[in-house]
């Protein structure tokens, strides 16, 4: 799918950037050109020295920001795919920076955009995430305006052969600034704060976010929103298996954050598609489409239906979640019998 083809990746350095590039150079050797883009020259450099362009030819790194509509420009030059994974995502910095976040995620994602179309760019998937559904905190609401934003680019793409599509999922296990290492780092003082007791998340590997990905590029036709069926795992769980040794500290939920996350909620249920292992949010401005017309079999979603993390069927146990750590966090993590 991706052979053959230049693809580039906005905040190409961070935790998700860097699998997918990994992946790809793996699964699909004679891809054209991999543009990685951010604007950190250091992670730039420290990325480089993982996957060097001597080793990978097809690799560029350049540097620019999302809000930079002439630099997204100059780096759009003969790219095929585009991979929008630029945000700023923390809810406690957004909370207090609100603009810096609306400047990169609601104005960053139109300059994506509008560069795509005017470059030639034939295929865009942007990233979500949960807090995107029914939001509560600015991070997410900016990511809900950027969602719309992507689905609707659709219908004024003109005669260009161009497709925007939007993955949604819940929270990476591990990647930076996530609950995991923090968990990990606080092992060392015998005391773990717990927000809430009764506090859940969704759950996902990058390695899943990545194929979720891949998947989107192979199948969409412009405007869905994809939402992997995965795990939700307790936070008292989660701290039962990184250090049960530890004592709980109860802090309080922060400003912004929710008890349980939710990625479709009961208004989105209505146009919404279930398949074995995921959903389909179809737009909600259409004339046609594909998937709604009944030949990819999707079963739409009953009245009243929603999905949050606090309702799943699928739960992750306490030695689930030691083996995921080991297996996608720290090799090394072991805990004392």
């Amino acid at each position: 799918m991706l052979n053959e083809q230049s693809i580039l990746i906005t905040g190409g350095t961070g935790s998700f950037g860097k699998k997918f590039v990994e992946t790809v150079l793996a699964q699909y050797p004679t891809v054209k050109r991999m543009v990685v883009y951010s604007r950190d020259e250091m992670k730039q450099y420290e990325m480089q020295q993982t996957f060097p362009t001597s080793r990978y030819p097809q690799l560029r790194y350049f540097i620019g920001d999302v809000r930079d509509k002439d630099r997204l420009a100059r780096a759009f030059e003969g790219i095929d795919i585009v991979v929008h994974a630029a945000a700023l995502k923390q809810v406690p910095a957004t909370e207090y920076n609100p603009f810096e976040a609306i400047k990169t995620n609601i104005l960053g994602a139109q300059n994506v955009i509008e560069g795509c179309i005017d470059c030639g760019v034939q295929k865009v998937v942007a990233l979500s995430t949960d807090k995107a559904a029914a939001p509560i905190n600015l991070y997410g609401a900016t990511k809900l305006c950027s969602d719309k934003l992507f689905t609707a680019a659709n219908n004024f793409r003109g005669q260009r052969d161009i497709k925007f599509s939007v993955v949604r999922y819940g929270n990476v296990l591990g990647s930076r600034g996530s609950v995991v290492p923090f968990f990990l780092e606080k092992r060392k003082t015998g005391v773990l704060p717990i927000t809430d007791e009764q506090m859940t998340r969704f759950s996902i590997t990058l390695e899943d976010g990545v194929k979720l990905v891949l998947f989107a590029l192979n199948t969409m036709q412009g405007g869905e929103i994809f939402v992997p069926k995965i795990p939700s795992y307790r936070i008292t769980d989660l701290a039962k298996a990184v250090a049960p040794e530890c004592r709980h500290e109860i802090v309080g939920i922060r400003p912004g954050e929710k008890l349980h996350e939710e990625m479709i909620t009961e208004n989105d249920a209505i146009s919404t598609l279930e398949y074995d292992d995921y959903f389909i949010m179809l737009p909600t401005v259409r004339k046609a489409h594909g998937f709604a017309s009944g030949e990819h079999n999707g079963t739409p979603c009953s009245k009243g239906f929603r999905y949050n993390s606090s309702e799943n069927t699928v739960w992750l146990s306490v030695e689930q979640l030691r083996c995921m750590i080991r297996d996608h966090v720290d090799p090394d993590f072991l805990v004392e019998p």
